[in-house]
């Protein structure tokens, strides 16, 4: 029979990052600052791969689909957090924490799969380079590219539901500046250790297969590349694929170290950092990795602005 969910906590209260008023606007206006800078970035990425036919390939296709993700990330958290530093309004309700909590866990659920998605593009043009069109067809992109959306909606699914079918009946404080996982399982008043097990066993599953993927995929680039006798063939090799894995090394790091872990080792100051990198940092990187190491994404940007700038001089 399924659990109904019986909890007195009708609200919770987000603990924040500062009480001191003095420090409450200088992060508001820091994280606003950065949250536009995202927002600017990852949507002229969008455009420029939308209106630029020379950037019309799977490549770019995974990459816009990534700036979506930038986009969403810091979405679910920064404005609520911006919220709780200028109006001192951390209230969030029942179910606005457990809609915030499940998009969050979708998109970096999907973004999880779609590098892992973007390593196997990378291996396919380093290794196939004459079948790589034929290869990663159009159909074949935009099914990979649903297969993640689609895995990160059940996953998001899953843990919500195992998380906010708990019993929440004595604290409301959740010690962080947005719903996650770890917090808001420290707040129950039920026994947690089977449900924190499917939890870190679907996490881990899923986590790991994403990463053997990407892993397997750069070893067959790297052996790929070792095979090419041209430097100059090989140092393009390996700036075409340096910026995805940094992107990888980022991410990665930083979900792992907040999610693959038990609750009971759940630190409220550490955590706080570690998520703002994967969760504000990483989404305002994306891009000016992407846009720094590639001389394709540069020249499609100079005509995004060039176009724009006529547009508004007539």
């Amino acid at each position: 029979m399924q659990r109904v969910n019986l909890s007195t906590v009708s609200e919770f209260v987000l603990v924040g990052l500062s009480d001191a008023p003095e420090v409450r606007l200088l992060l508001f206006v820091l994280f606003l600052i950065i949250y536009l800078a995202t927002m600017a970035g990852n949507i002229t990425i969008l455009v420029a791969i939308g209106t630029d036919t020379s950037l019309h390939n799977p490549m770019y296709f995974f990459l816009g689909n990534l700036s979506l993700l930038d986009i969403l990330c810091p979405t679910i958290t920064v404005p609520k957090m911006l919220e709780a530093l200028l109006l001192e309004n951390k209230v969030i309700s029942f179910t606005g924490c457990m809609l915030q909590l499940f998009f969050l866990i979708d998109v970096v659920s999907t973004e999880i799969f779609l590098l892992a998605v973007m390593a196997y593009d990378r291996y396919v043009a380093i290794s196939h380079p004459l079948q790589y069109m034929n290869i990663m067809s159009m159909k074949l992109c935009a099914h990979l590219a649903i297969g993640t959306w689609v895995v990160g909606v059940f996953n998001s699914l899953l843990h919500t539901s195992l998380i906010f079918t708990l019993l929440f009946c004595d604290s409301n404080e959740v010690d962080q500046y947005y719903c996650d996982i770890p917090p808001v399982l420290a707040l129950s008043c039920s026994p947690t250790y089977g449900r924190e097990l499917v939890i870190l066993t679907v996490a881990g599953v899923l986590g790991s297969s994403a990463f053997v993927v990407t892993l397997i995929s750069y070893i067959y680039i790297l052996t790929a590349i070792l095979c090419v006798y041209s430097s100059e063939s090989r140092h393009k090799a390996f700036f075409t694929c340096g910026s995805h894995l940094t992107v990888v090394c980022l991410f990665y790091g930083t979900t792992i170290c907040t999610y693959v872990r038990p609750s009971s080792t759940y630190s409220p100051n550490q955590d706080r950092i570690v998520s703002m990198l994967y969760g504000i940092l990483t989404p305002l990187l994306n891009p000016i990795i992407y846009t720094l190491r590639n001389k394709e994404v540069k020249c499609a940007l100079r005509r995004v602005i060039s176009q724009v700038r006529t547009a508004l001089t007539r």
